[in-house]
């Protein structure tokens, strides 16, 4: 109906003049003092060939109309699939079609010759700093003063930072080395203490590792990025304070007993940026810590959700099962 209702709108005028061109007719004839029964015969078998030719027209319209409906959302795909023309309106329209794709797919192009020079660059940059990075931690070994070890657990920050843009990068690179296998989970979860030890140390915070005895479907790599992810924000915003790792069911659960997170804030803290009230007070937060820890966890087919009350801790849940993962 909808169809039918858009050809008369298209067709209106014409079939207005139509109308009126069969009025006349029958009015000319009536000039003549003809019978009237011939006027009205005659605009009779005007009608029906009038509507014997609207018929067939809109049968015809109404087949280009789907033509085009059936290719719409594909356009850039499909675009030599587009019905040929049959006037010069519509070869001309054509053409103004062709040449916006052709422009549209001269743009893309460059994009991605720009996206990935930009790529190159910043993962060489990444690769080439861990050296003196490197260098700098073999030089702080046999500083042990607390100078030393202040400058070690910034160091260990920058390499975090640097890890981070990496992983950044990979993902939005739309990389794949995802190797799906059964993964230990108290081993990840022991891996990522050893590695932030020094600042559970330096922020005078106390860890409770619960032994889990997890093994699930995952990557362990990216597992562990996650899992480090939420140990750091924890050591953060939970100075002097107390962190706990346990699990229920296929449930990763990390609880810190910190300065918790805003009401306002909580359903944001996942968005890519968003540093929301604890972010200004700590002015090197990057927002994308998070960020890139939900979007693994999609990849992975994981969830990951927080709870939190201002003032009394956040609890953060790694939802791990996943069933239609398949093992390696």
């Amino acid at each position: 109906m909808r169809i039918f209702w858009g050809y008369i709108k298209d067709w209106c005028w014409t079939l207005a003049l139509l109308g009126v061109c069969v009025g006349l007719f029958a009015w000319v004839l009536t000039l003549y003092e003809l019978p009237a029964e011939a006027a009205g015969y005659g605009g009779l078998l005007c009608l029906i060939l009038l509507l014997i030719c609207g018929v067939v027209d809109f049968l015809r319209w109404r087949r280009r109309v789907l033509e085009l409906k059936s290719i719409q959302g594909q356009a850039a795909l499909l675009l030599s699939l587009l019905p040929e023309a049959r006037n010069l309106e519509e070869a001309a329209w054509r053409e103004i079609i062709m040449e916006l794709d052709g422009d549209r797919r001269a743009a893309v192009s460059a994009l991605d010759a720009r996206t990935r020079e930009t790529m190159d660059y910043y993962t060489m940059w990444v690769h080439q700093i861990k050296t003196p990075i490197a260098a700098m931690r073999l030089i702080l070994q046999s500083d042990d003063t607390e100078q030393g070890r202040a400058l070690g657990a910034e160091l260990f920050r920058v390499e975090r930072y640097v890890e981070l843009a990496l992983s950044y990068l990979r993902l939005g690179g739309g990389a794949s080395d995802y190797v799906i296998r059964q993964v230990d989970v108290d081993g990840v979860l022991r891996q990522a203490a050893r590695k932030y030890a020094p600042l559970f140390i330096r922020g005078k915070v106390s860890l409770e590792l619960r032994e889990t005895g997890l093994k699930v479907l995952s990557d362990e790599k990216w597992l562990q990025l996650v899992v480090e992810q939420v140990l750091s924000n924890a050591v953060k915003y939970a100075p002097g304070g107390h962190v706990t790792v346990w699990s229920e069911g296929e449930r990763l659960m990390i609880q810190d007993d910190g300065v918790g997170i805003a009401a306002e804030d909580l359903p944001r803290i996942f968005e890519r940026g968003f540093t929301g009230c604890n972010g200004r007070l700590d002015k090197r937060a990057t927002g994308i810590g998070l960020y890139l820890s939900r979007e693994i966890c999609k990849k992975l087919g994981h969830t990951i959700q927080a709870a939190s009350e201002l003032g009394k801790g956040t609890i953060v849940t790694i939802g791990l099962a996943r069933p239609y993962l398949e093992v390696e």
